[in-house]
């Protein structure tokens, strides 16, 4: 009988110990569950373009965290993007920053690549035509810009050039 209140004190402190470092892990069960298209955001709470990109995202498959926030540069600093690639709003995912207005497919693109040495992918500024940026009376029109791929040492090469549509 002692062996048996043993083994179920035992096995009861396991599993409640087992629920608590789950609930106290950096990341919530559900979340770490969602794997590559979970992308938390950090924007300021009146920025409607941001809001549309992360609609832009949610369209392309991908879960999204919005946290409003009063100034975004010290979440940018805190995904290691330098500040003069930033833009209005700032993304995690899967390890990487995101910031501005990245398409959804250099998004995947970047997971299905996985390259190391990288901060993350960067549209600074705000281009017309790039996700989040239509212009409503001119929905098909796009400024040429391209899409950064950000190295650890501060360096950027273009991962994605898309040209301007008149």
């Amino acid at each position: 009988m002692k062996t048996f209140r043993t083994n179920y004190w035992l096995g009861a402190m396991l599993l409640a110990c087992s629920g608590l470092i789950a609930a106290c892990s950096d990341k919530p069960a559900e979340v770490a569950q969602q794997g590559d298209n979970f992308v938390e955001v950090w924007k300021t709470p009146t920025c409607g373009c941001c809001s549309e990109w992360v609609e832009h995202l949610e369209d392309n498959g991908f879960t999204v965290k919005v946290n409003d926030v009063s100034n975004t540069d010290s979440f940018r600093a805190a995904l290691g993007m330098p500040q003069q690639y930033g833009s209005c709003h700032s993304a995690k995912i899967a390890g990487y920053a995101i910031e501005g207005h990245v398409p959804a497919d250099d998004i995947k693109k970047l997971l299905a690549e996985k390259p190391a040495d990288v901060v993350g992918l960067s549209v600074p500024a705000m281009p017309m035509g790039s996700p989040g940026m239509e212009h409503p009376d001119f929905p098909e029109k796009r400024a040429e810009y391209d899409v950064l791929l950000v190295n650890k040492s501060g360096s950027y090469t273009s991962y994605t050039h898309y040209d301007a549509i008149n």
